[in-house]
C-alpha cells in the first residue's frame, strides 16, 4: 500500500519550471546558435563602449558630427550663444570632455552607444557644460554632455547629477561683469555705513560725516576684493566660460 502511495506521490511531483527550460534548451538544436548570437552581442556592445570612453577622453579636435538630421530631436540642437549664456548667467564652463575629471555615467555611455547606432556613425568631438570645478576635481553638480552637429550647433546628449542652486543665477551675478562687481561693493557699502551709529566720530551727525565713511567702507571692501581676485586667481564670467586655464 506504501509503495502504492510513494509512486503516486512521484506521478503528482510539483513541476520544476527551470528543469523544463533546461529540457527544451537541451532539445531546440539552435539554442546554441542562439547562445552564441548573445554573446557575440555582448562583446559588440563592450567593445562599443569602450571605443567610447576612449573617445571621451580623446583630445583630438572634432568640429561636427555626421548626423541624421531627420532623426534628430530639435529641443535638444543648441547654438553656442544659448550655451554660452547660460554658462556666462551661472559660472559655467563649456569644455573639451577630456578635462572633465569626474566619472562619465553609464546611461551617458548607453544613449552615445544608441545614437550611433540609429545614426551609423562614430561620435567624436565631447563637450561638457558643468561648474568650474567639475574640470579640476571630482563632484556631482548638474554636468551635461554635447557633442558637436557643426556651424556652431551642439546636441544635448545626456545631463547627469544634482540640479544646481536655485540662488547660483543671484550669487554669481557680480562675477559677470566688472560694472556688476562695483555696483555689488557700493551697495555693500552703503548699507555698512547706515549700520554705524550717527555722531560715532563726532558731537553731531551731517551728511558729509556719512559719505566720508561710506568712501571709507568702499575703499576697504574694494580692497579686499582686488586682493582675494589677484591672489585666487580669478576672473569674470565671460572670461572663462570656454576657458581651459585654471583661473576660476
Amino acid at each position: 500500500m506504501s509503495i502504492a502511495i510513494n509512486e503516486y506521490q512521484m506521478l503528482l511531483r510539483r513541476t520544476n519550471i527551470q528543469e523544463k527550460l533546461i529540457l527544451a534548451k537541451q532539445r531546440d538544436k539552435s539554442a546554441n546558435q542562439l547562445l552564441n548570437e548573445v554573446y557575440r552581442l555582448l562583446a559588440e556592445d563592450r567593445e562599443a563602449r569602450k571605443r567610447i570612453g576612449t573617445n571621451l577622453i580623446s583630445k583630438d579636435t572634432v568640429i561636427s558630427n555626421a548626423f541624421d538630421f531627420d532623426l534628430l530631436e530639435t529641443d535638444k540642437i543648441y547654438h553656442i550663444r544659448h550655451i554660452k549664456k547660460i554658462a556666462v548667467d551661472y559660472r559655467l564652463r563649456f569644455l573639451d570632455s577630456h578635462y572633465f575629471k569626474g566619472a562619465i555615467p553609464t546611461d551617458a555611455i548607453s544613449k552615445i552607444n544608441k545614437l550611433e547606432k540609429v545614426h551609423n556613425l562614430e561620435l567624436k568631438g565631447f563637450k561638457i557644460l558643468a561648474p568650474s570645478k567639475l574640470f579640476k576635481l571630482e563632484d556631482r553638480d548638474d554636468p551635461i554632455l554635447f557633442a558637436p552637429i557643426g556651424n556652431d550647433h551642439y546636441y544635448l546628449i545626456h545631463k547627469w547629477g544634482r540640479d544646481l542652486h536655485p540662488l547660483r543665477k543671484i550669487l554669481m551675478w557680480p562675477f559677470k561683469s566688472l560694472v556688476n562687481l562695483i555696483a555689488l561693493i557700493v551697495g555693500i557699502s552703503y548699507l555698512v555705513t547706515l549700520l554705524v551709529p550717527n555722531g560715532l566720530f563726532s558731537k553731531e551727525g551731517s551728511s558729509f560725516q556719512f559719505w566720508v565713511i561710506f568712501l571709507f567702507m568702499f575703499k576697504c571692501l574694494a580692497s579686499i576684493v582686488i586682493f582675494y581676485g589677484f591672489a585666487m586667481g580669478k576672473n569674470f564670467n565671460p572670461a572663462i566660460w570656454n576657458s581651459k586655464y585654471q583661473k576660476t
